[in-house]
């Protein structure tokens, strides 16, 4: 009993202690108080257990700090040293009485608000406090105490605090923050959240036809629905209004706990580290902490684990029903996804999961028109007369000295591949997939108005947004440089960055990315010069080997482009980064569009150089036999094969694309996340220990410590932009590219989600209510996709030579003649000197005259090798064609945009009866007030009349008593 009264009273003795200490001491005191009261207790708390709690086992950790701890000598751990410190500085302050106790808290206080980076005097040469000068390098002490400093501003801003350094991870320190009742609702104010009211309405929907066909499609598609519960009824929805602390009567409080989630109260807590600021000179948040290495790594904690049975969380119901490879064919739940990760990243995954739907139309055209051409190339005419065996066409040499003449019919099976992505039904896909993509942007923006209406955002405006934008840690160190050149007198006047000052990083920006686009062209240009140079090798080696060699040297180098692409991608991305923080952006709002910006030109040219170049200049620049265009003076420029060009812009579109979703987009996405995570679990000294055992014994702020961080939204939208741009841009060579992206895309979702889930940290929610510059892009790539198509059918393909010669030059109005009519003659005594075959007999017989492909005249006209008036002809009918199919797909997709309203007509009827149930809600409000008000008034006149009544009785009863005595005295 003796040692119980004891512990009682030594607790509130040491209370007025902790009181009177430094922020630090008194975390010390507190966690030593708590490890014997623990010690006492052997039940321990299943929530501290976990990490998702503090000690107590009531106050839920909201945000993580964690920072590097430099290990003091002796083998003496910080937390050793700086608990001995408190216990020193304590009992010594106890022995020394109130007065000397005051004197050394008022020294400390003193320090912190003047800026020193140094521990007392006193106890530094303290001998019961060691040798701490020789154990705390001066930069350690400076972080130390900027962030003793930031947390007393967190602690008077009304965040709580634990610390805990007693971690399983060496070198690591961890601030665990929560934020109470009262800030919660105080920053929910500031930041204008909309919450749920009291009031519930029913969201009807009209009993028309449509209506009702949707309804039995619904429920035909109830089993690709994820099992997710719901709260309530999907016709149910609570009207929603922007927090108030004076009218918190209208929202349901009855469970405080729950009515801040997680995320919410994680955003929360990131606004008030945002904007929280130190006496400490240029210490403006913490982004600058971060910046300056104060603190390593800010973050919320994942809700629990996944692989917690015991427990039900918003995460592992994530796990099971969205990231899982095994429920590919479900919806997303896209409700709960903006319920944990927030709206942006909710966003994200619903406009990638209508971009995977709207593929599935595209990819079954594209296979439609695929197996047309599958169907169709025994009736080509063309290439049945290219085909044919009593096709005696000598052809002219595809290179000097080495090659020799060929025969035509080499060509079929060529010109049989080429029809199946060269045909009529190529120009209908291309006109499809210009309105598809059409389709697709007003499909979204009617999504996404429908989200907004359902994730209460359809009042969030801009002005809100802009709050959220801060100044970066590395503009505010800019700032501060720039600030400490300056004069003493002037420090005290705001600095800030100008035109001046970046015009260097605007020169360097401007001349690194001109050097990268050379960079892409002259690799182009490399590959071209591949090309060439094995052409010729190969022709000189075995006859097998030359009849593969225009199929070895296009996959060839199509497999290099493709290495190559994927090597500058990374390289491409790390240079935007760099340039991007070279120019230092005031806001992340800012950074963000100025790195997408570079990083889509970057990439955007890495990937469609090569495509470019073969679907519009190769074999346009060759000139003619005897007349050829050399590169170097040696190397003579490729040209087509006779199929024409189509085939090798689909082998080389088709291998990019697959190379870059099956590589970079899945291999890399897998890979590369468990690399870092492995290697961080190196770094941190614990590769000793099995995984599955330090999972178990880590709690949770330390297993998120080892995720990956997360690194915005940007290269999940980049790659999807550069898939977008394969499926749309050059869609007419190569009909199965929605059909790829469709599979990719399947597989993307269930990949990206699983790394949100299991592989990063928890990203801080973010509203928005679009997905910002990326809709620009989409349509600016839809837009081009018109032209550039455009001119792969006219220019690229055989469909306006084709034409013309149908229905111009063809005698009997069909195709015969054709392969004929786009041949040109050439006398092979016309050859320059050193440039003719070095073997002439090749085919057994002296060849006089070789054919080539283009139209000129024959060299016995009056003007051999001029360009031919077919060649004019068709090159007008081409330009023409152009112009018509821009035009008239442009007008279609604007036809498109005007019949499909932005904005559903039952989210408008809803947002209308909700503004108006809203507007009933806050007139009843007034109206119970104001009876409130009456009834008080009411109940106080009836107390004064009864009390003026009263007091007349009483007074006349005075009276009459005084008049009867004054009676009976006479």
């Amino acid at each position: 009993m003796a040692e119980e009264a004891e512990l009682e009273v030594e607790p509130s003795s040491t209370s007025r202690s902790e009181q009177q200490a430094p922020h630090f001491l008194r975390d010390i005191i507190f966690h030593g108080k708590f490890k014997l009261l623990r010690a006492l207790n052997p039940e321990e708390n299943v929530h501290c257990w976990h990490g998702l709690y503090f000690q107590d086992g009531q106050r839920r950790v909201d945000y993580v700090l964690t920072y590097t701890m430099k290990k003091p000598g002796g083998g003496r751990s910080s937390r050793q040293s700086m608990h001995l410190l408190a216990e020193n500085a304590v009992a010594r302050s106890l022995r020394r009485g109130p007065h000397s106790r005051g004197e050394h808290v008022q020294h400390h206080q003193a320090q912190n608000t003047g800026g020193s980076s140094h521990l007392p005097s006193s106890a530094a040469a303290d001998v019961e406090l060691g040798c701490v000068g020789e154990t705390f390098s001066v930069h350690e002490d400076h972080k130390a105490f900027r962030r003793e400093e930031f947390e007393g501003k967190l602690r008077e801003m009304g965040l709580e605090l634990e610390k805990d350094e007693d971690t399983k991870i060496p070198g690591v320190g961890f601030v665990k923050i929560h934020a109470p009742w009262n800030v919660l609702c105080r920053e929910a104010e500031f930041m204008k959240l909309k919450m749920p009211t009291k009031k519930v309405y029913e969201m009807k929907h009209s009993s028309g036809v449509m209506d009702k066909i949707s309804s039995l499609v619904s429920k035909a598609l109830e089993p690709l629905h994820p099992h997710v519960e719901e709260h309530q009824p999907k016709n149910i929805k609570h009207l929603s209004h922007t927090f108030s602390r004076e009218k918190q009567h209208l929202f349901d409080l009855s469970d405080k706990d729950c009515f801040f989630d997680s995320k919410t109260r994680g955003s929360i807590v990131f606004e008030i580290l945002k904007r929280t600021k130190c006496k400490a000179k240029y210490s403006m948040g913490i982004t600058s902490l971060l910046g300056n290495g104060v603190y390593s790594a800010a973050y919320p904690l994942h809700d629990g684990d996944i692989n917690d049975s015991a427990e039900a969380n918003d995460r592992k119901l994530l796990y099971e029903e969205w990231a899982n490879y095994s429920v590919f064919y479900k919806y997303q739940p896209i409700g709960l996804v903006r319920k944990y990760f927030g709206e942006k990243i909710g966003l994200y995954f619903a406009w990638l999961g209508l971009y995977t739907q709207m593929l599935i139309p595209a990819s079954l055209v594209g296979v439609i028109v695929f197996l047309y051409g599958c169907a169709t190339v025994d009736d080509n005419i063309p290439s049945m007369e290219i085909c044919h065996p009593r096709n005696n066409i000598t052809m002219c040499p595809l290179c000097d000295r080495v090659c020799s003449y060929w025969k035509l019919s080499s060509a079929c099976g060529t010109a049989r591949a080429s029809h199946l992505f060269d045909n009529p039904a190529t120009v209908f896909f291309s006109i499809f997939m210009a309105l598809w993509a059409a389709m697709f942007m007003e499909h979204w923006k009617r999504r996404q108005m429908r989200l907004n209406y359902e994730w209460d955002l359809t009042g969030f405006e801009d002005e809100e947004e802009a709050l959220k934008d801060h100044p970066r840690a590395e503009y505010e160190f800019r700032v501060m440089q720039k600030s400490m050149n300056k004069d003493q007198k002037s420090q005290h006047k705001m600095e800030k960055l100008t035109c001046q000052d970046r015009l260097p990083a605007y020169t360097t920006n401007l001349v690194m990315m001109l050097l990268m686009i050379g960079v892409t062209f002259a690799i182009v240009f490399g590959v071209i010069l591949y090309r060439i140079s094995t052409k010729a090798a190969l022709h000189m080696s075995s006859k097998i080997t030359r009849n593969n060699v225009q199929l070895t040297v296009k996959t060839t180098a199509a497999i290099i482009n493709l290495v190559v692409i994927l090597i500058l991608d990374e390289v491409y991305g790390a240079v935007a980064r760099w340039l991007t923080v070279l120019e230092v952006p005031k806001t992340d709002k800012s950074f963000e569009e100025r790195l997408i910006f570079k990083t889509f030109i970057l990439k955007f040219f890495n990937a469609f150089t090569p495509i470019i170049y073969i679907a519009f200049f190769r074999g346009r620049l060759v000139g003619r036999p005897g007349s050829y265009l050399y590169v170097f003076e040696s190397y003579r420029m490729e040209e087509c094969a006779h199929g024409g060009c189509l085939m090798e812009l689909c082998i080389q579109l088709s291998i990019t694309m697959l190379g870059k979703q099956l590589i970079q987009n899945n291999l890399f996405e897998i890979g590369v996340p468990k690399l870092k995570k492995l290697i961080r679990y190196i770094r941190s000294k614990q590769g000793a220990y099995k995984e599955e055992e330090r999972q178990k014994k880590l709690q949770r702020y330390e297993t998120d410590h080892f995720l990956e961080p997360f690194a915005g939204l940007t290269p999940e939208y980049m790659e999807m932009i550069i898939q977008f741009g394969f499926v749309t841009l050059f869609v007419a060579s190569f009909p199965l590219a929605p059909l790829f992206a469709l599979l990719n895309n399947i597989i993307e979702i269930r990949l990206d989600a699983k790394k949100f889930v299991t592989e990063l940290r928890r990203p801080v929610a973010a509203r928005a209510k679009d997905i910002g510059i990326w809709y620009n892009i989409l349509r600016g790539v839809a837009k081009v996709a018109v032209i550039i198509n455009a001119f792969v059918i006219s220019f690229t393909s055989d469909f306006i030579p084709r034409m013309v010669y149908q229905y111009m030059y063809s005698p009997d109005g069909s195709m015969h003649g054709f392969v004929n009519h786009t041949l040109s003659y050439f006398n092979v005594s016309h050859f320059q000197e050193g440039k003719e075959t070095m073997d002439p007999l090749y085919l057994g017989y002296r060849v006089e005259i070789c054919r080539y492909k283009d139209y000129r005249e024959p060299p016995w006209s009056a003007t051999p090798y001029e360009i031919s008036k077919e060649f004019w002809t068709v090159l007008a009918v081409r330009l023409a064609f152009v112009i018509v199919f821009q035009n008239v797909v442009m007008l279609m997709s604007d036809v498109v945009d005007w019949l499909i309203p932005d904005i559903p007509k039952d989210i408008s009827v809803q947002m209308h009866k909700e503004k108006i149930l809203l507007v009933d809600l806050f007139m009843k409000e007034e109206q119970g007030k104001v009876q409130i008000l009456e009834s008080k008034s009411f109940t106080g006149g009836k107390d004064n009349c009864s009390r003026s009544n009263n007091n007349n009785s009483t007074i006349a009863h005075q009276r009459s008593g005084l008049h009867a005595n004054s009676t009976n005295s006479f």
